[in-house]
């Protein structure tokens, strides 16, 4: 089988490799569709992202989705020709985290294109049926695929508590914000605004439904937020750029009594933060990492209508996936996906 496998950085290389066979409890699963995520291109770039290093050639891509074609022999409920999305987490099901339902932050965990596991750049992957979700008849293999950057909004918003009648604050309008915005939606946001320092990025999120978007180079956010809120200030504020301004600017524009909720992950790990007016508010501040349990949800949610593949920029066969990293660097482009089929 044909496999994209970043043998340094700048520089994928196509491999032939042997087709996996599943195991007892997985699936075998053709890849559809892989979208490029912005730490797939990090890891293009540099090589590892913080203490995760790249040291062996390794296989990127970790939201995915394609069709079954076999089947564990302890498998029930997937059957060849069903189409699938793959969570790509498996974690060990026996520490305290798993235990509680955590999963996600379970320190054993074999997650796709995290060295040293490979992903899903391939034509093939055996996966564990239990991380297998079966998708409806009228959902595309791409919108399976977005399942996973979806996941991650809808947790985002679960640890922010987010409800009807609130009002969000999402910082960054990059794939994560754009569905962290979908998310915040469902679970009944009346408003929600969105900033980002590219002017496309920022109208792209008003086409998409946000009801203001600032565009943080030419006007300050605080001072917009406080405009449109009459003073109030967010209920929740999302951050999901890592940016370092952005970082700081959620403890501005959230109201007293608020919630933060950490997303973005940026290249500085520390950043200044007013612990008087986190504690002065009773600010909740929250981390959010990865997601656990949202996999049923995502589906659900694109089964209803909600639109993720309205974020994708364009489609690129795995035999052009340099060009395509390339082009998903670029300011203006929200996202890319390699296409399989």
């Amino acid at each position: 089988m044909r496999s994209a496998v970043l043998t340094e950085p700048g520089q994928f290389e196509l491999e032939e490799r042997e087709r996996p066979d599943p195991g007892p409890e997985d699936v075998l699963v053709a890849m559809g569709d892989v979208g490029i995520c912005g730490s797939d291109v990090h890891y293009y770039e540099h090589g590892r992202i913080g203490d995760y290093v790249v040291e062996d050639p390794l296989v990127l891509g970790h939201e995915s989705a394609g069709e079954v074609v076999e089947v564990g022999e302890a498998v029930t409920g997937l059957e060849p020709g069903d189409r699938v999305a793959l969570e790509p987490g498996v974690p060990c099901r026996r520490c305290a985290h798993c235990k509680r339902g955590e999963y996600h932050l379970c320190e054993d965990v074999r997650f796709m294109a995290t060295p040293p596991h490979d992903g899903a750049f391939a034509e093939y992957v055996a996966w564990p049926a239990d991380f297998a979700y079966e998708l409806p008849g009228d959902v595309s293999t791409i919108e399976g695929a977005l399942c996973e950057p979806l996941s991650v909004g809808i947790h985002a918003c679960r640890r922010g508590d987010v409800g009807p009648g609130d009002t969000v604050v999402i910082t960054g309008a990059g794939p994560i914000g754009l569905l962290a915005m979908e998310a915040a939606r469902a679970a009944g946001a009346t408003d929600v605004v969105v900033s980002d320092v590219v002017a496309e990025k920022v109208e792209f999120a008003v086409e998409r439904g946000a009801d203001l978007g600032v565009d943080v180079t030419e006007r300050d956010l605080e001072a917009a937020v406080d405009e449109y809120t009459d003073g109030a200030g967010a209920d929740v504020v999302i951050e999901a750029s890592g940016a370092e301004p952005s970082v700081r600017s959620t403890i501005d524009v959230v109201r007293r009594g608020g919630t933060v909720v950490l997303v973005g992950l940026g290249d500085e790990a520390e950043v200044p933060f007013d612990v008087l007016e986190v504690i002065d508010n009773e600010l909740d501040v929250h981390g959010s990492f990865r997601y656990a349990n949202t996999y049923d949800a995502a589906v659900d949610l694109l089964a209803e209508g909600v639109d993720v593949a309205g974020i994708v920029d364009f489609e690129a066969p795995l035999a052009d996936v340099e060009d395509a990293f390339r082009r998903a660097m670029e300011p203006d482009v929200v996202k890319g996906v390699i296409t399989l089929d």
